[in-house]
């Protein structure tokens, strides 16, 4: 009962990020993905099912997958090709990547289009000074083959920016893998906003960007912050429409 009820909240979690990333706007139709480890099942993982928008996704038409990319749980539907390249392997070669989160929004994907990538202009930027992989542009993500190159490039940060295709980010848990892309995404609409103004970027000296980011990565204050921060989340989601939970 215990392994069904975990799998149930994994599935409740999983469907609210998918909700989420409606509400907040990063929807690219039915091209955008988030994936989660199953419970103790280190091979298998769900996503959506390919053709819902995020906004149709609920925890009982997630699409459990194993690590070849068939179907575990004897459903019909399929899943996004180029989205389970990415998610399979991170969730093969890092333990603690429970989650994986893609996106491909405006500001993420203008970033990735800049060489210089993300700078930190802001206290939100800061927080991912030197914690921010990068991987660069091998056309779509179709062959599984590109899944080593991928978790090269990953390493052990928790964010990633795919140069010229958009942003990624994992957690130990849904709730960690949204805070760091809401947080990532936001970095990146700061940085384009500011580049707009057409005026000069003042970048504050290294070891002030590091300790910002040190003081945000500290334990308890994540853990805090990701928690407080997912339960509002639901709470807005529970008011607005329940129906991800079926």
């Amino acid at each position: 009962m215990a392994d069904i009820d975990a799998e149930q909240e994994l599935r409740k979690d999983l469907a609210a990020a998918y909700r989420l990333m409606d509400l907040e706007g990063w929807s690219d139709m039915i091209f955008t993905h988030i994936s989660a480890r199953m419970p103790d099942e280190a091979n298998r993982f769900l996503l959506n099912s390919y053709g819902l928008l995020p906004e149709e996704v609920c925890a009982s038409n997630l699409v459990m997958v194993d690590v070849q990319g068939e179907n575990a749980d004897n459903s019909p539907a399929s899943v996004n090709p180029a989205g389970f390249t990415i998610h399979s392997a991170l969730h093969m070669a890092r333990h603690d990547a429970h989650c994986v989160m893609h996106t491909h929004t405006m500001a993420g994907m203008a970033v990735s289009g800049l060489a210089e990538g993300l700078l930190p202009l802001n206290q939100t930027s800061m927080e991912f000074f030197n914690r921010v992989a990068y991987y660069d542009y091998q056309g779509i993500p179709l062959e599984c083959d590109e899944r080593e190159a991928i978790v090269a490039a990953m390493g052990d940060k928790n964010s990633m920016i795919l140069r010229n295709h958009g942003l990624l980010t994992v957690g130990r848990t849904v709730a960690e893998a949204f805070y760091r892309m809401y947080y990532l995404n936001k970095a990146c609409e700061i940085q384009v906003e500011m580049m707009q103004t057409g005026g000069k970027l003042l970048i504050p000296a290294d070891h002030i960007c590091e300790h910002v980011a040190q003081q945000a990565s500290n334990p308890r204050y994540m853990a805090q912050s990701v928690d407080l921060i997912w339960q509002a989340m639901l709470r807005k989601l529970d008011r607005i429409d329940p129906a991800y939970r079926s």
